[in-house]
């Protein structure tokens, strides 16, 4: 049996998306990890001041999930984070015992 881990991701969204495109995204990534591991937690932070411009923007909708899963599925996670419109910045942390 594959040993299991518990990692930590918060995605930062662009507003350009909507209200709607960013539930969409949201959803899509709570499938995602449900599919290959087990979700934790959600939780919401809404739209808040980025720290500097990205993309010309410098507002952003912060999501933060718990979850766990295989070692192998944050590197692919990481991978469709990269290139999926509308993710502006993502982070994903393992966490400590």
């Amino acid at each position: 049996m594959a040993v299991k881990s518990n990692y930590e991701t918060v995605m930062i969204f662009s507003l350009k998306q909507g209200e709607e495109g960013i539930q969409a995204l949201i959803e899509k990534f709570k499938a995602l990890i449900e599919k290959h591991g087990t979700l934790q937690n959600v939780d919401e932070w809404g739209k808040r001041r980025l720290a500097y411009l990205i993309n010309k923007e410098s507002e952003g909708y912060y999501v933060l999930m718990n979850f766990e899963s295989e070692a192998e599925f944050p590197a692919e996670l990481d991978r469709i984070y990269k290139i999926t419109d509308g993710v502006i910045r993502s982070m994903i942390i393992k966490k400590g015992e």
